[in-house]
């Protein structure tokens, strides 16, 4: 890997099982939101969260004629509407920052109370830490916002590993399957396109890092979908099949 400088790592599907994501934090979500509405919504971060949130909702409601509807005359019924939002947003799986944002506060309690720790594959542990002796340097791209990949890494299933992330992008960068964001994110950190590797398990995604001129590899861990034949990645089962290849 003398080839490059830096990794760029998605999360779900390539750092963390989809099983994870799916059957925890987003059911944490669901669970905790109301609580969180109660204690955080009527303060000035909290508000301007929520207006973001209905400012969506109304972009949404131009498109889709199942959007619930958004009711401010009481706090209640206003409550009442962002949890039916974002419900209609999470089943969806949309990657909206508003919705990012709000998911990575709630998972912040959790976190800090221990009933969360994130999930992490046997391997990444060993791996950043190898890639940082190397002095590689290692990012994260994910639809989860930077505050939810921060926490995910600094309370992870193998300890403490934000140490060894130097950069977090998240939707606020860009969509994923756009060329444009990994160009940016190139010119972000300030290395060439060709000397950074993309790893995850989308093949839109990595098409798109591709486009941009990146390097990718496609991960394949135990829950992801079935890969498909036509894609151009290298691919991986684990990020020790990254050790001495060259790109």
């Amino acid at each position: 890997m003398g080839d490059l400088r830096a990794i760029i790592l998605d999360i779900e599907g390539t750092t963390t099982p989809i099983s994870f994501v799916n059957e925890t934090l987003f059911p944490y979500v669901r669970r905790k939101l109301r609580t969180y509405l109660k204690a955080h919504g009527s303060t000035p971060e909290g508000l301007a969260l929520l207006a973001r949130l209905h400012q969506q909702r109304d972009a949404n409601a131009c498109d889709h004629a199942d959007v619930p509807p958004w009711i401010d005359a009481t706090l209640e019924a206003r409550y009442d509407s962002v949890a039916s939002y974002v419900g209609w947003l999470m089943d969806r799986d949309r990657k909206s920052t508003p919705l990012k944002d709000l998911q990575g506060r709630i998972w912040e309690e959790g976190y800090r109370t221990g009933e969360l720790v994130g999930e992490v594959f046997a391997d990444v542990g060993p791996a950043l830490a190898r890639w940082h002796q190397q002095r590689l340097l290692v990012g994260v791209f994910s639809s989860g916002s930077v505050l939810a990949q921060r926490l995910l890494f600094r309370h992870s299933t193998a300890g403490d590993l934000s140490g060894f992330l130097r950069w977090h992008f998240d939707t606020t960068t860009g969509t994923k399957t756009e060329a444009d964001s990994y160009c940016r994110i190139s010119r972000t950190v300030g290395i060439q396109p060709a000397d950074i590797l993309f790893v995850s398990d989308i093949v839109r995604e990595l098409d798109a890092a591709r486009q941009a001129g990146w390097k990718t590899a496609l991960s394949i861990r135990p829950g992801n979908a079935p890969t498909p034949d036509d894609h151009s990645s290298a691919t991986i089962r684990t990020f020790d099949d990254l050790t001495g290849r060259r790109w």
